[in-house]
């Protein structure tokens, strides 16, 4: 018998937009993106995701936004004109914090003379800049668009048009790279002074191309030489690793995702979109929209597919494996504000993972010991 939910102290309110077209499908992207038919129907879709927006007001709950996070796909696509119209709209409909953070994901290979303009115009103040590697090779393998003086410009042009916070996204562990490449394609990104890295290894995914044609990949030895040196070196440039793959200059850590990893709620716009949201009565659901672009913008209403309860029994779990991924933990009060649940309901496995020094003893924080076991520490929680 499921037990009854306690009353949930409404956490902070995030909204994530998702654009599904892209020019070509990447051989190791597993997101829900598809490869461009002729053009894209902005004004089709832009309606769209007003009218699904319209029947998920009701999560709102008088919160403000607190930060978006526009992803695909490769959202560089649109136009600036569409992105201005979208949150002309979007602000008649909801509250933005007078701070919010709203991150836009670029494509080096998607973005013509004058669009960065656009986009701060639109009130966008954050770029994702999807880079990879800076090396020739490298981006070839990857099936990138874009060429590694592009990828400069990229970067060079946001600064030039305002974007004063601006993420890399950079990819380690690529087919035959070595330690020295993934220094060089740091010391690239750093050259630019960006406020924030993501720097991920690359992982083989089901239902993708290299998953039905692997490419050969570095070995664990040498995988770990890439991320020791690596880490060494962005610790020396002021960057400190605040969550897994995510790295930043102090104060630029990315807001939206912190959100996630505390388990704040989300809406979700756009096909494929997920979203997380607590309800009133103290359930909280998961939630996700129509994948397919088509059956999106055909359908009339709420684009939602489907949606499942995260019981108060799962919760824990739940909660962990987001707040664990974080370097700093979260503090204790964290656990009843997003889950509705009391701090008594995981003591006893605090306790055991502490008496191992596997959390720390004042926080939700796994000790640096416990980062390196991080599975095992979540099977406490089942």
């Amino acid at each position: 018998m499921t037990a009854t939910a306690p009353a949930v102290v409404s956490p902070p309110l995030s909204l994530y937009i998702h654009v599904p077209w892209c020019v070509r499908k990447c051989p190791y992207c597993d997101f829900n993106s598809h490869a461009l038919q002729g053009a894209i129907p902005e004004t089709s879709y832009l309606d769209a995701i007003l009218e699904d927006l319209d029947q998920d007001l009701q999560f709102v709950r008088a919160r403000s936004i607190e930060s978006v996070f526009i992803g695909g796909g490769t959202p560089s696509l649109m136009s600036g004109e569409f992105y201005q119209t979208l949150f002309k709209r979007l602000r008649q409909r909801l509250t933005f914090s007078a701070d919010a953070e709203i991150t836009l994901e670029a494509n080096p290979g998607t973005l013509e003379a004058g669009r960065f303009e656009h986009f701060r115009e639109a009130g966008i103040n954050r770029l994702s800049i999807g880079v990879q590697s800076f090396q020739p090779e490298h981006l070839k393998a990857l099936g990138r668009i874009h060429d590694q003086t592009m990828a400069h410009q990229a970067i060079a042009t946001a600064r030039s048009a305002g974007f004063d916070n601006v993420n890399i996204d950079l990819m380690h562990g690529l087919p035959g790279q070595t330690p020295e490449q993934a220094l060089t394609d740091l010391r690239a990104a750093l050259a630019h002074q960006p406020t924030h890295l993501s720097w991920y290894q690359l992982t083989i995914e089901p239902n993708t191309e290299f998953f039905s044609r692997p490419p050969e990949l570095p070995n664990d030895d040498r995988l770990w030489d890439i991320y020791q040196q690596g880490a060494a070196l962005l610790h020396e440039a002021g960057f400190t690793d605040y969550e897994v793959s995510a790295w930043s200059r102090p104060g630029s850590e990315s807001r939206h995702n912190l959100n996630y990893w505390t388990f704040g709620d989300y809406l979700a716009l756009g096909a494929g979109g997920h979203g997380k949201v607590s309800l009133a009565d103290g359930r909280i659901l998961r939630y996700w929209k129509t994948r397919q672009p088509d059956a999106y913008l055909n359908r009339i209403g709420s684009r939602t597919a489907g949606s499942e309860a995260i019981e108060p029994e799962d919760r824990a779990l739940e909660f962990m494996m987001n707040a664990l991924r974080l370097k700093q933990g979260v503090t204790e009060d964290v656990y009843f504000a997003r889950t509705g649940l009391p701090l008594s309901s995981v003591a006893v496995q605090l306790d055991h993972l502490r008496k191992q020094q596997l959390l720390t003893a004042d926080r939700i924080q796994a000790t640096e010991h416990g980062q390196r076991y991080l599975n095992s520490l979540l099977e406490y929680f089942l």
